[in-house]
């Protein structure tokens, strides 16, 4: 029988282990001398498909903050070396701000949570709350703020996950569970009015990333048969899926046998009708990810996203966990992370590689950075904190969390302080990287952006 140990007795044991890890251990970043970023990016793309790896290196090259998005592996291998408190949760392993957003419930209402799982792995709480608050640095950089500015914002996140986690740790435990952020009164509730203002389209946005409306968007009637549209180099048909462990057919005849049995049978209404390579996000480029266009009538569709899982860029630092699949480890992470999950989440293989199945533009609403200005950003901020501190209150002990975070901005400098001194190292990896792209294009005499291979140097 399980015993109980009180929340009060759980938050002392945090804060003890502030005499082994001081909170502000936490604003020191030091690069290891044997440090090399552009191999470890090289490796990353190993068993990639190759035509698409230049387009991911395009993707990664036009910002530092594109950079950091597509290089969680480097970060994953930096984190390693900083100190931690011990103190364990299911990790997002990605939790930059782009890696959050609104989406449906199956309820069909529309939260706000952490959205993007392919690295998830169990590993220390700081590591995720690290990348999220320098991601804020470097979106605000980018959106040309005053450094003052950029500072306010990633410090917002550090408060905002200290807060929510303090608030977390007194709740009872199915209220935790339960917890989730209604988006559209994340923005009724925001202080600034111009927030307020964007809640009837970020709603119509969602709406708009229905299923109908990506029917519409992304297929087209071809000799009678609806098909996806060619928008090479991000959506096309290829032969590519039959040839290299990318059998999205075999796939989506495997993956009914991982979803619930009232699921399983809703699926088998539909029946695939055509499929096609979707390149999306950066990290992602180059992995096997594709779609599938079902129907179950004359205007009755269904389009489900296939991507491959890979191992975590977290597993090397953190021990393997024996996974039959890499993306039954997606979909379990995602699972116990979520305040409420797609339906359709499951896994499959095709050969050598593991993929995990999500719907495709489910309502979904995500942010535009680039056009927010400070005080936005610094809501926005704000809430993918709390998401965050919600999410790691799922699967680890809140009370221990908040017991070692404390109530006074002691982390929240220390954090600040780690954002800054390493935003500024993904500035340089940035542009040796830029670097090694140009050399490439000169060598090769073409445009990194159409040639068939990545030019990072392996």
């Amino acid at each position: 029988m399980a015993t109980t140990t009180s929340a009060a007795t759980r938050a002392a044991a945090g804060k003890a282990l502030r005499s082994k890890t001081p909170r502000i251990s936490h604003g020191v970043w030091a690069p290891q001398p044997d440090r090399d970023p552009l191999a470890l990016l090289a490796a990353s793309e190993e068993g990639r498909l190759q035509q698409l790896l230049a387009l991911r290196d395009q993707r990664m090259e036009a910002t530092p903050f594109t950079f950091y998005r597509g290089s969680a592996v480097v970060m994953a291998a930096d984190l390693a070396h900083t100190p931690v408190s011990g103190l364990m949760v299911q990790a997002g392993g990605d939790a930059h701000l782009l890696n959050f957003g609104g989406f449906a419930t199956p309820e069909r209402n529309l939260i706000f949570d952490l959205n993007d799982f392919d690295e998830t792995f169990p590993g220390p709480w700081e590591w995720d709350v690290k990348r999220l608050v320098t991601s804020v640095l470097l979106a605000a950089r980018n959106n040309g703020f005053k450094e003052g500015s950029c500072e306010i914002a990633a410090l917002t996140a550090a408060e905002s996950y200290r807060t929510a986690i303090n608030d977390l740790a007194l709740r009872p435990a199915l209220d935790v569970f339960y917890a989730r952020l209604d988006a559209t009164k994340i923005l009724d509730a925001a202080r600034d009015v111009s927030i307020r203002a964007r809640r009837d389209r970020i709603a119509d946005e969602a709406e708009t990333a229905s299923v109908r409306a990506a029917v519409d968007r992304f297929t087209e009637i071809v000799n009678g048969d609806r098909r996806f549209k060619e928008e090479p180099p991000v959506l096309f048909h290829s032969s590519e899926t039959d040839r290299t462990g990318f059998d999205i057919e075999s796939i989506f005849a495997q993956y009914p046998q991982t979803l619930g049995p009232d699921v399983s049978a809703l699926f088998k209404r539909y029946a695939l009708i055509d499929h096609a390579i979707k390149v999306v996000g950066v990290g992602s480029v180059g992995t096997r990810c594709g779609v599938g266009l079902f129907s179950a009538g004359d205007d009755d569709m269904l389009i489900l996203q296939v991507k491959e899982a890979r191992d975590s860029v977290l597993a090397p630092y953190l021990g393997k966990i024996d996974y039959p699949n890499q993306g039954e480890r997606v979909v379990r992470g995602q699972r116990l992370m979520q305040a409420a999950s797609d339906v359709f989440l499951g896994w499959a293989s095709s050969g050598d590689h593991d993929f995990y199945v999500r719907q495709f533009k489910d309502m979904k609403a995500s942010a535009h950075l680039e056009t927010a200005d400070q005080y936005q950003l610094r809501e926005y901020a704000h809430w993918c904190a709390w998401a965050l501190a919600t999410a790691h209150a799922r699967s680890g002990d809140a009370a221990a969390i908040a017991g070692y975070v404390g109530r006074r901005n002691t982390l929240d400098r220390a954090l600040l302080a780690f954002a800054v001194a390493y935003a500024e190292q993904v500035t340089l990896d940035h542009a040796a990287f830029s670097a090694a792209v140009k050399a490439s294009e000169s060598t090769a005499g073409e445009p990194a952006s159409t040639a068939g291979t990545s030019p990072i140097p392996g």
